[in-house]
């Protein structure tokens, strides 16, 4: 080459390779693990978000952290995408699976530093994965999922998490009662349970609607503001003068001419109520606009009406109801109606909500929360989301075990038990992840108000001498006892996932050698 330099990448361009690129990675995915890491358990702290605009976000889901924190660095981002997927897939433990994933890569880096080569710590971590998840199977109680036990479960997600001046024994009542309505010999179908937050009072005036909540005004003054036994209509049309499609124009040369077009106007907007009314409808869901005149025609036929309907809450009545979606009133036919016990628009502060209850779908149901601040409310979709979620999980995806940290207890001795077995240096990497796995006890005991290093010792003593042992939460700090006894239960789903997902980011971040950053 003559000596000359030959330049592959751009001058803009950045290279960081080797143990330098390994530790940035390391260092990045470590720091963003550890900011959720205060709000693990039933005694975890919030986060406050702020934005540049000045809105603000009060949590301790570790989901709405990460997606809210502005985080650039692509290794970071791997740790977000590990709590974007455990929300997707299971709802909750998000927080578990992001600290994991930090700790595991932690320890990756200390396996580094002993030179203990990348892929020997990758193929090490995925047979620790596996033994991990023998673990979780092995810790499954046995038994069917009665509501005590899916309560216990729900209980256990929400608490800590903004349920406001209740105790989540009452909000994990009305989860399970949400969830057996949606219960179907092919599974939970969870998309027909939705939560609908309005502030103004306690948490404790949360309910169980059966039905629809929605946020449509009525069209009119006048139209009733309550309907028994309704026939509802869903319409996706407009109830307004039909437009021409082609440019006209018309000369009215006298007052005759005037008024006969008036009249005109007037019998074409009088025929959608009289079409309605005929129809025997009670309760009228238009997705697009209701003219001014139609709207009070349809109030002195005593209809209730709604204008510019969202097409999914449209959706969502048509399903409650048993209602087929008309595209026309004149399509309109008796077997398109659906059926309701009310329709009732409620006032609260300066909003209005219609509730569609006793549909002729039962199966839709809405919880209705409550919360006396804006940024509780919030809190407590998030925290009945997630809920709802963890029942679904635990009757769809595989049975409940032990929580307060004996999972992982039980996970880590098994590994440990299990290392003996494994030839060469990957049993390094083996017992590294069964360290790591050990973060979630010691971080609970941390937040609980408890020496880690003792509740650790504790807790592995009474796993030896009773096959299960968690850490307690209780009002001034915790103990080392029963998680089952306790009530504190978790979907198997969820460990699972949390397991998976974090082996995944961190030996994907263990293998990386070299960056390459291009403006």
């Amino acid at each position: 080459m003559g000596g000359q330099p030959m330049f592959i990448l751009s001058e803009d361009s950045e290279r960081t390779h080797g143990q330098d690129a390994q530790s940035s990675n390391i260092s990045a995915g470590k720091a963003v693990a550890e900011s959720v890491r205060t709000t693990l358990g039933p005694r975890g702290m919030d986060k406050m978000l702020v934005s540049d605009s000045g809105d603000v976000v009060i949590t301790n889901d570790g989901a709405t952290i990460l997606e809210q924190m502005d985080i650039e660095h692509p290794a970071a981002q791997m740790i977000v995408e590990v709590a974007s997927t455990q929300e997707e897939e299971v709802g909750d433990g998000t927080t578990t699976a992001s600290v994991l994933a930090g700790q595991l890569l932690g320890k990756a880096e200390d396996l580094l530093e002993d030179d203990v080569h990348p892929t020997t710590i990758v193929e090490g971590y995925h047979e620790a994965s596996r033994m991990a998840l023998e673990a979780i199977e092995a810790a499954g109680l046995t038994g069917d999922l009665d509501d005590d036990l899916l309560q216990q479960v729900a209980e256990s997600s929400m608490t800590g998490k903004g349920t406001g001046d209740i105790d989540a024994g009452a909000l994990a009542e009305t989860v399970v009662g949400a969830i057996r309505q949606v219960e179907t010999d092919d599974g939970v179908q969870r998309d027909n349970v939705t939560v609908r937050t309005q502030t103004g009072a306690g948490a404790s005036a949360t309910e169980l609607v059966s039905g629809v909540i929605s946020e449509e005004e009525p069209v009119h003054g006048n139209m009733p503001r309550s309907v028994t036994d309704a026939d509802v209509a869903v319409l996706d049309c407009d109830l307004d003068l039909r437009e021409a499609n082609i440019d006209a124009e018309y000369n009215v040369t006298d007052v005759d001419q005037l008024n006969a077009a008036l009249d005109a106007e007037e019998g074409e907007l009088r025929e959608y109520a009289e079409a309605l009314k005929s129809a025997g409808v009670d309760a009228a869901f238009v997705t697009g606009d209701i003219e001014d005149r139609v709207a009070s025609f349809l109030a002195k036929d005593g209809i209730l009406a709604f204008e510019s309907v969202d097409d999914d809450e449209a959706k969502r009545i048509a399903r409650a109801t048993g209602a087929r979606t008309a595209g026309s009133v004149k399509d309109l036919e008796a077997d398109d109606l659906g059926f309701a016990e009310t329709v009732r628009v409620e006032k609260y502060a300066d909003d209005e909500l219609t509730f569609v209850e006793g549909g002729a779908n039962a199966e839709t149901v809405t919880v209705f929360a409550r919360g006396g601040t804006e940024h509780v409310a919030d809190e407590l979709e998030r925290a009945l989301n997630d809920a709802l979620d963890v029942v679904t999980a635990s009757l769809d995806e595989g049975g409940v075990v032990p929580g307060a940290g004996a999972t992982e207890i039980a996970i880590a001795d098994h590994i440990r038990s299990e290392a003996a077995s494994v030839d060469g240096r990957k049993q390094l990497a083996v017992e590294a992840f069964a360290d790591a796995v050990d973060v979630i006890p010691r971080t609970l005991a941390e937040n609980t108000g408890m020496d880690p290093i003792d509740a650790l010792v504790d807790l592995r003593k009474r796993h030896d001498e009773e096959g299960v042992a968690g850490l307690i939460s209780e009002e001034q700090s915790g103990r080392v006892g029963d998680p089952i006894e306790a009530g504190v239960i978790d979907p198997a789903a969820v460990k699972r996932e949390a397991v998976e997902s974090a082996t995944e980011a961190a030996t994907m971040i263990a293998r990386i050698d070299d960056v390459i950053s291009a403006n």
